[in-house]
Formats: structure tokens, sequence, C-alpha cells
């Protein structure tokens, strides 16, 4: 088994050794053998629990707090894992907002109004495609439904556009973490709330004639229809987009009752 001195151990995770020597004092991470000479060695036991540790401190536990957790009978560390990972994109998401807040306030600040461009607004796609796209929104939905999302998107600083398209990756990334649940599930259906809620924030007031349920509904059969909407890495998903579209189906249904 590898072993890691307790300087050796402090280098990895980035805390100092000091830090190391307290958590043994409070018994909170105890070495897993102590030589002759009384020298500290840790393994990969002790790496992950340290992972842990350092995970809940993020999240402003208490180091008391922290070895209750992890001492409790129940406790699972793929769950922990997961819970973690969905605290943290939660606060990324937090933090991103709140980044944007403070870029719009600068830019108010500064007397600074600049409208993105069509080439922002379509960014990461190559023109003739970015081209495509909108001619096909056009012939679906009409050239004022259009104009009038583009011109909604426009008015938001660059920092803002960029929070909304982090916003929708965070969103899209949950759903796929979602979809071994029934898409009525409570977990789902919150985070379907929030993509509608999301896409809206890029629609203008013509979408769906006024009617943004509708709209969504048009939009989850689309998702079926055209596999470049929940296409991941490249290729089509055809499972993600018939689970986000029976969720979203279940939403709108849902919504009137």
């Amino acid at each position: 088994m590898r072993t890691y001195s307790v300087k050796k151990l402090a280098s990895l995770a980035g805390v100092s050794v000091r830090t190391l020597h307290h958590y043994d004092r409070l018994g909170l991470l105890k070495p897993s053998v102590r030589t002759e000479a009384r020298y500290r060695l840790y393994g990969e036991k002790e790496l992950i629990r340290l992972q842990q540790i350092l995970f809940y401190k993020e999240l402003d536990f208490s180091l008391l707090e922290i070895r209750q957790v992890l001492e409790d009978p129940e406790f699972d560390l793929v769950t922990a894992l997961q819970s973690h990972k969905t605290a943290l994109c939660e606060r990324r998401d937090r933090l991103t907002t709140l980044l944007g807040t403070i870029d719009k306030t600068l830019s108010k600040l500064k007397g600074e109004q600049i409208m993105l461009t069509d080439e922002e607004l379509y960014a990461g796609f190559p023109k003739e495609q970015a081209e495509a796209y909108r001619q096909e929104a056009v012939a679906q939905y009409g050239e004022k439904v259009v104009k009038e999302s583009e011109n909604k998107l426009r008015h938001l600083s660059k920092a803002e556009f960029e929070q909304l398209k982090s916003e929708g990756e965070a969103i899209y990334r949950t759903l796929g973490e979602l979809m071994h649940k029934d898409p009525a599930d409570p977990a789902v259906q919150q985070q379907i709330a929030r993509h509608f809620a999301h896409i809206r924030k890029m629609w203008g007031p013509s979408v769906g004639n006024g009617n943004p349920l509708a709209a969504y509904r048009g939009l989850a059969q689309l998702y079926v229809d055209d596999p470049r909407y929940t296409s991941q890495n490249g290729e089509p998903n055809p499972a993600y987009a018939h689970f986000l579209n029976q969720a979203m189906v279940y939403f709108v249904d849902s919504q009137g009752k």
C-alpha cells in the first residue's frame, strides 16, 4: 500500500502540515501508520477522508460537524460526492450571477451601454449555420417573434449574456444527471421549472402568441423531432431528448391543474 508523509499529503491537498497535525489531535484525520520514530504516514483511505473534510469545509461546515457526518454509520461516500457536486454547482451558479451583477453595475457607473452584436448572439456557430438556424426560426415562428427575442438579448450586457449561457449549460447538465429518475419526479420538475424560466428570459412577448406554456410544449416536441437540440459532444442523444420531452410536457400539463 502506498503511503504519504504528512509533508507530502499537505502538499498534495494544499493545506499546511500544522492543519494535518490539528486534524490528528481532533481525531478527525488519523494517520494509518505511525513509525517507530513517530512519523505520521497516510494511505489512500486517509486521502479520500481528507478530500471529504475539505469539501465540507468549502460548504462552511465546522470541524465538529464534519466529524459527526463522517463518523455517521449511514455515511455513504458516493452519495456524499453527488451531494458535494450539486452544492458546488449551485454555489458556482450563484457566484456567476453575482459576477454578472457586479459587471452590470460597473457598466452603469461608467455610463456604458454596449449592445450585443449578431456575431455575439450566435457565438459558437459557424456563420452559415447560425444564419440557417435563424432562417428556420423565422420560418417556424415569424420574423417578428425572432426579432423580439434577438432585441431582448441584445439589451443584455456581455456579462449578463455569458451568465445566461452558463446558466443554461448548468441546467442541461443537471437534467442529464437526473435521467435515471421519472420525468415527474419533484427533483426533475424543479429543474424543468428552472429551465422554463431560463428559456423565457430569451423569448419575446409574441412567442406562442403570448402563451409561453404553449410555446414550451412546442419546444418539447422540437427536442424529439430535431436531434441538434439535444446533441451531446456533437452526437445525438435520443434518450436524453425523450426524457426532456416527457418532463417538459408533464410540467406544462401540471401548470393547468
